[in-house]
């Protein structure tokens, strides 16, 4: 569709590339869904703050405390943030629009299928090793824009570097552990640890260190640093970009 566009006019080609690059993006989504979960936190309405943060994360939430549904929410803007903004990015700087939904559809049926359930068992491991391979690199990119973020935004950089470092390959996953141990450093909480999906209980290992709880002010602070770390990747993107057009056309 895009190179048909092309040879229509490059502007329609602009727009066109433009609008399916916005629907590849999930930024204003992030933060739109974490601060409903942050609003009902702090109204004190903990089955609301459930109900919020069910609609961001795969995790059972009927039995999380508000401790708990705070660390959900972090932890779902920081993961976010490469799923959903960081490797879109990286692959629009390569491919376009194209190369960005392409990813979209793999990043998709990862967080559909991708459970260690006997149901999706097969469809899942395969969608998850995917997965896995579209955000090896980009995870490892985004932890460092995040503590970026973390240094701009008056947080724990220091903090960030030093638990990414320790942390960052801890995780059941390859990549989720990057962004999520960078988010737990320059909070100066612990994300992570033991969660329940479909009923049972899975261990994780906790990230960070807990010199206090999480709270639901945490969330915000993630969205300000997810917005900060989105806005410098898409400089340094676009600048990528421009760079490729000129040296190859």
């Amino acid at each position: 569709m895009c190179l048909l566009a092309k040879h229509i006019h490059p502007a329609f080609e602009l727009a066109l590339q433009s609008f399916w690059c916005a629907q590849a993006l999930a930024v204003r989504g992030l933060a739109e869904e974490s601060r409903r979960v942050f609003e009902a936190l702090h109204a004190g309405d903990l089955p609301a703050a459930r109900k919020a943060v069910a609609r961001i994360v795969g995790r059972d939430t009927d039995c999380l405390d508000a401790e708990g549904v705070a660390k959900a929410a972090v932890e779902t803007v920081a993961e976010g943030f490469c799923d959903g903004v960081a490797s879109p990015l990286l692959y629009m700087a390569l491919g376009g629009a194209p190369l960005a939904l392409a990813f979209k559809a793999v990043s998709t049926m990862d967080s559909m299928l991708g459970y260690k359930t006997e149901k999706y068992r097969y469809f899942g491991r395969a969608s998850a090793r995917l997965d896995d391979a579209a955000n090896f690199l980009p995870s490892r990119i985004a932890a460092l824009f995040w503590i970026a973020a973390a240094a701009l935004t008056g947080h724990d950089a220091r903090g960030a570097y030093r638990i990414w470092r320790r942390d960052r390959n801890l995780h059941l996953s390859p990549n989720a552990g990057q962004t999520e141990s960078a988010c737990a450093g320059s909070l100066g909480v612990q994300l992570g640890g033991p969660a329940r999906y479909f009923g049972r209980e899975v261990e994780k290992a906790a990230l960070g260190d807990a010199d206090r709880p999480c709270v639901p002010e945490d969330i915000l602070r993630a969205d300000r640093m997810m917005v900060c770390a989105s806005i410098l990747l898409l400089l340094a993107c676009a600048y990528l970009r421009w760079i490729a057009v000129r040296r190859f056309g």
